[in-house]
């Protein structure tokens, strides 16, 4: 027996537009009591960010200057990737806001700062539960602009009072960071000794960056030890992707998440510079590439590697590769000193590997012509550069000049990277075939100190006989 199902009495009709309802804007609008949030933070963050903020006003020269930190990009159609504030305005500033803007005045003596950001949408607004991006329905309850200006020392405005303040501002200069859009609306000056000046000033870590930086690294040296244990899941079935996963969620469960896309290579995939894409098996007897950093929720990040064999024993082909990147690796990290030029390690890993490819038989010239300008033979399999400078970005300071990164001078507070490896592609007809696919690489973090330098990530094993240990360990554990 058939029963007809009536339609309800509003059947044909459109659907309302809530803010057009009354009686669910009267509804909506009351009954909330005032929620108790603080505004994010970290400890230390406001007081470092305004000796930046003298530092720079000092090397600048520029009266105003305005620094935006940017928003998310669109992923697909509506929806944006996780938002993360650009590296200049996080370290002016001491926070990271979508759509802010921080407007920095020279004075005669000192400078100010204004913040100018979206402020919640709160109960009594249409946007309470109509704007997706700042509505507290959809985002949650978050800090007003009162106890942002508490919480960073500096005054606080709504976005919307940016344009008449900037139009009453003419020859600002704007970081490179800065929204094109709001860049022409008010000619702003868009300097490339702005964009210097930044990245020279970020080289050198005041002592508050280097405690954010040892506490990235400390996590990141956790986050292998949980990577190593999930290896024998990697190798049933999980492959490159259980691994990458596992260390991304040790990321965002303690600090704001991975500080680059993780990088996961095993085997034939161990010699790809960024292979990130890790959709391949984890080989048994192959050697895996793990290059993890986490990112603090300050965002400073670490950027550590280590090649490891998920059986917990290297070949003798494998073994004979990580012998000679390891050598090279103490050889540069001796390089890493104060007054030295800052591509002395460089060339120092780069001799080491040079004269080892030379005792195997793999460069076609002198070790001495494959190192000069006109040679280079052996960067065939280290195209890479041996380092890099670290901080807020896991390639830090990247706008300085060459006189200043790759002519510079090492100098205490700087924290850098070296990391040389050799990475023999598996097509590759010009090494023999017990090395073809085999990609190894050694990463440590590294702070300039008036004697010499710290490694930051000291903890971690470097010899191959140290990681098959480490590894075995690991393993044994579950």
């Amino acid at each position: 027996m058939s029963r007809t199902i009536l339609p309800p009495p509003y059947a044909g009709t459109r659907v309302p537009r809530l803010a057009e309802v009354p009686a669910f804007v009267q509804s909506i609008g009351s009954g909330w009591a005032e929620p108790d949030v603080e505004a994010p933070v970290s400890e230390g963050a406001a007081r470092a960010a305004r000796a930046h903020r003298s530092r720079l006003i000092e090397r600048a020269g520029a009266d105003v200057i305005v620094v935006g930190a940017g928003r998310a990009p669109v992923r697909s159609n509506d929806t944006a990737y996780d938002f993360r504030a650009d590296s200049d305005f996080v370290w002016l500033a001491g926070c990271g806001v979508q759509h802010a803007v921080l407007v920095i005045r020279a004075g005669a003596s000192d400078h100010t700062a204004t913040l100018f950001m979206p402020p919640p949408a709160r109960p009594g607004e249409n946007g309470f539960f109509s704007d997706a991006e700042y509505g507290e329905l959809w985002v949650g309850a978050s800090a007003g602009l009162a106890t942002w200006s508490s919480a960073l020392g500096i005054q606080v405005r709504p976005l919307a009072d940016l344009d008449e303040v900037l139009a009453a501002t003419p020859g600002a200069w704007a970081s490179a960071g800065t929204d094109p859009d709001l860049v022409r609306r008010h000619g702003l000056q868009v300097e490339s000794e702005l964009s210097t000046a930044l990245s020279d000033l970020r080289m050198v870590k005041d002592p508050w960056e280097v405690d954010q930086l040892r506490q990235a690294v400390d996590d990141t040296v956790a986050g292998f030890d949980a990577v190593l244990a999930e290896i024998p899941a990697a190798v049933a079935g999980g492959g490159e992707r259980w691994l990458q996963g596992t260390f991304d969620r040790h990321a965002r469960t303690v600090g704001n998440g991975p500080g680059y896309a993780t990088i996961v290579g095993s085997g034939p995939h161990s010699p790809t510079l960024h292979w990130v894409r890790c959709d391949g098996p984890v080989l048994p007897s192959a050697p895996l590439l793990l290059d993890m950093g986490v990112e603090t929720r300050t965002l400073y990040t670490a950027d550590v590697t280590r090649t490891v064999p998920p059986s917990g024993r290297f070949s003798d082909a494998e073994r004979r590769v990580h012998d000679l990147v390891e050598n090279a690796h103490r050889r540069a990290m001796s390089h890493v000193r104060p007054g030295r030029t800052y591509s002395d390690f460089h060339f120092a890993a780069m001799e080491v590997i040079a004269r080892g490819l030379h005792d195997w038989g793999l460069l076609p010239v002198s070790v001495d012509e494959a190192l000069s300008p006109q040679g280079q033979q052996h960067r065939r399999y280290l195209v890479c550069g041996i380092g890099h400078h670290l901080g807020l970005d896991v390639h830090d300071c990247t706008r300085s000049s060459y006189e200043a990164y790759q002519g510079g001078t090492m100098a205490p507070g700087m924290v850098l990277t070296v990391e040389p490896g050799l990475y023999f592609h598996t097509h590759d007809t010009t090494v023999p075939p017990e090395l073809r696919g085999v990609g190894i690489r050694l990463e440590d973090d590294l702070l300039v100190t008036e004697e010499g330098a710290d490694v930051l990530s000291g903890t971690l094993p470097i010899s191959a006989e140290e990681i098959e240990g480490w590894v075995r360990r690991a393993l044994s554990t579950r």
